[in-house]
């Protein structure tokens, strides 16, 4: 989901936020730690337990597989006032307690955001839809019950294209990697980190621009 970097004033919002009971649970394993702040005192404390599961089942497969430098604390914020479902920055993942209440099923917004944690492209590293669209990738390869939340890559429409992020990304990536790389998102998603990015590494690594790729993917969409 969207990102930002304000690490400092999230964390004081978690912590000065006036007229809200807040709970903090802090846990470490296997050399992660991760702290959850809790400002809905409302918010199902069985959700936060699937949410810090999720956390410590995914993440350890995508530092392995994308970063092992990866930032090894890491904060989750369920946050009473954020209107939107989940946002990422400077190791902290910020929770609508609203949207996790309407969609406790859900679990797999963890999985997306804390793939921006590994991701750590920073600023200027390559469009953004390719970052939202590897980490929907990440998503649909790693999450732990997506078809709970009746969360599925969508069928191709002549509608879309390459760049519409997310979901509609990550799809044509699984296809591109079944048809023309393997291992093509773990290649991209390094040299974003590296900042060695640019649209024609499509060609360099595939040997089609993504152009003709989307074209390609247009004409026959099975994956």
């Amino acid at each position: 989901m969207k990102k930002t970097f304000l690490l400092s004033s999230l964390l004081v919002t978690a912590f000065c936020t006036a007229g809200h009971a807040q709970s903090q649970d802090v846990i470490s394993k296997n050399g992660y730690k991760l702290t959850v702040i809790n400002q809905d005192p409302a918010f199902d404390k069985a959700e936060i337990s699937k949410l810090e599961e999720t956390f410590f089942v995914v993440y350890p497969k995508l530092e392995k597989e994308y970063n092992k430098k990866t930032l090894k604390d890491v904060t989750f914020l369920i946050d009473t006032a954020y209107g939107g479902v989940a946002e990422t920055g400077g190791g902290v993942v910020k929770f609508s307690s609203k949207y996790m209440t309407k969609h406790p099923k859900d679990i797999d917004v963890v999985t997306h955001e804390v793939m921006h944690i590994v991701q750590g492209y920073g600023d200027g590293a390559g469009p953004g839809w390719l970052t939202e669209g590897i980490a929907d990738y990440a998503r649909n390869k790693y999450g732990v019950d997506n078809a709970g939340a009746h969360w599925a890559l969508p069928e191709f429409k002549a509608t879309q294209n390459y760049d519409n992020a997310y979901r509609v990304t990550a799809r044509f990536l699984v296809w591109v990697e079944k048809n023309y790389k393997k291992d093509l998102v773990k290649t991209f998603d390094k040299q974003l980190r590296d900042h060695t990015f640019t649209d024609d590494n499509w060609k360099k690594e595939t040997g089609k621009t993504v152009d003709e790729l989307w074209k390609a993917y247009a004409a026959n969409p099975a994956i």
